[in-house]
């Protein structure tokens, strides 16, 4: 009898897991989950960490809501292959914004970090800033960049780095005539103190990855207003964000 609690607890971690991997995937508060769902956000709290018995509504509910299967709702993330290799050639490059990116990590893995290349155009146009949940860091590969955020200017250069809070208004803005490279890894994850509260919705400049795990090197073109990427160009928007 105890082993068979046994596999029924961890059977329920394991579908709490993966509930929460797909919330975070799609960038959702449970609150906004508990919106689009009409479950309590206490109940889905209990749900991913293991202390609440989903009943078969529940399951049909969330599936409808992510947009996938029921078997899917039940996969374990730790029967998947814990390493993901994007080879050279599969990181295809994709353009928004005034900023061309490639993902480094495959959005359906993983879902805590979220790495990409970034290059921005000296032309880019616009002065729209970003912001969204989460936080950003950024590593100047080549080129000369300003991030703007949060109503200062930060100058940096080649091997400069900048770390900060995605939910403050930013942008990457290039220097000069050339392009900036940089490396650009962004987490949806808050601490449990916000820094700054943005009201309505997020702004990326980059679309956020969808759950269904996208393509390596793949991000959904779909476009969540207002965003996510890091900061490229002189505001903020990876799903990617700036």
């Amino acid at each position: 009898m105890s082993t068979l609690l046994d596999d029924i607890q961890t059977q329920l971690c394991s579908f709490g897991a993966r509930l929460r991997e797909l919330r975070l995937q799609r960038g959702w508060t449970l609150h906004e989950l508990a919106k689009q769902s009409g479950l309590s956000s206490a109940f889905l709290s209990r749900l991913e960490s293991g202390d609440r018995q989903a009943s078969i509504a529940a399951v049909l509910t969330l599936s409808r809501v992510f947009d996938v299967s029921l078997a899917t709702l039940f996969e374990s993330p730790l029967a998947l292959d814990p390493c993901v290799i994007i080879r050279a050639a599969e990181a295809v490059e994709r353009s928004t914004n005034g900023l061309t990116y490639a993902a480094l990590s495959s959005a359906g893995r993983f879902f805590s970090l979220q790495p990409m290349r970034v290059r921005v155009s000296p032309g880019r146009r616009g002065k729209e800033h970003y912001h969204h949940e989460g936080e950003e860091w950024i590593y100047v590969l080549s080129g000369s960049l300003t991030l703007s955020l949060g109503g200062k200017n930060y100058d940096l250069e080649r091997g400069d780095a900048a770390h900060f809070d995605s939910r403050l208004p930013h942008r990457l803005i290039a220097r000069g005539s050339h392009d900036a490279e940089v490396l650009l890894v962004a987490s949806p994850v808050t601490g449990p103190v916000p820094l700054v509260r943005q009201a309505g919705r997020e702004y990326r400049a980059i679309p956020a990855p969808r759950a269904g795990g996208p393509r390596p090197g793949a991000l959904p073109a779909a476009r969540s207003r207002p965003a996510r990427i890091s900061s490229a160009a002189q505001t903020r928007n990876p799903s990617t964000h700036t």
